[in-house]
């Protein structure tokens, strides 16, 4: 870990690493969001990320934890394996909100893994960071227990929402000095409101940038073609946030998702 990134400690989220057992995770004390989880994973099955000359990294707007999965998962008594993973601290914010939103989130998650290319020198950045709602950023790796969820999400993503408004800047402001001024910044969520729009473009500028093809689409859309991309291996086209248009026509209905086999 680099020595200038110790004083980082201000996170409100008891984060956890894969190398620490599940039960002593809960006593940590807390831990910086983009200093805390092990390397990016690759989703099993999917294309490795390419060499690139572009440094890349992708912001994912969070899920919303009101719905009725999210209260399946969150339920006390709940006995399925995901949600037994997420009692035990076993369980990654990713997966986590890959569950409770379905296909829009999954999508995000396996098109950020697929294609990200963090910066080596970059330590405490990892590929896919996902917005919370009172939680900063946090790398998608990041394990999570019911309360540490619960906490993440209890805030109104809403710019008149300091609990929202002021850990996104802070880990912001980290985030952009950690990767360096050469590292696109590419946002997966919505670009037609300002509640992602106006804290992140004040401080990435002209490094942020959105998928061109997500104008004029809803959210289902746009994970059912975030998850085509990542079948074919071709990324879809960033442009910045700042100077391109962010709303537009509906566009035609997408072909069916070729289903990817399964190992035995």
């Amino acid at each position: 870990m680099a020595p200038n990134l110790r004083k980082i400690s201000r996170s409100p989220l008891k984060v956890k690493t894969a190398k620490l057992p599940a039960k002593k995770l809960a006593q940590r004390a807390p831990q910086t969001p983009l200093l805390a989880v092990s390397d990016s994973r690759c989703v099993p099955g999917l294309p490795e990320p390419q060499p690139s000359a572009v440094h890349r990294i992708f912001l994912l707007s969070p899920a919303n934890v009101s719905g009725v999965r999210a209260k399946l998962i969150l339920r006390e008594n709940a006995t399925f394996p995901l949600a037994l993973r997420l009692r035990d601290g076993g369980l990654s914010l990713g997966e986590s909100f890959s569950f409770i939103s379905g296909l829009y989130f999954r999508g995000k998650l396996a098109y950020a893994r697929a294609f990200a290319q963090p910066p080596p020198h970059a330590q405490g950045a990892r590929g896919a960071m996902v917005i919370t709602a009172c939680g900063g950023l946090l790398p998608a790796e990041t394990l999570v227990t019911r309360e540490d969820l619960r906490k993440i999400s209890s805030a109104s993503v809403s710019l008149s929402e300091v609990r929202y408004r002021i850990p996104l800047e802070r880990d912001a402001r980290l985030l952009a000095d950690e990767i360096g001024a050469r590292c696109e910044v590419v946002l997966l969520g919505s670009v037609a409101t300002p509640k992602y729009v106006d804290p992140l473009l004040k401080i990435f500028g002209e490094r942020l940038l959105f998928p061109a093809e997500f104008a004029g689409r809803g959210d289902m859309s746009r994970g059912g073609l975030m998850l085509r991309c990542v079948q074919s291996g071709v990324q879809l086209n960033y442009v910045p946030v700042a100077t391109s248009n962010r709303h537009g026509a509906r566009p035609p209905k997408l072909p069916p998702l070729n289903k990817v086999s399964r190992p035995a």
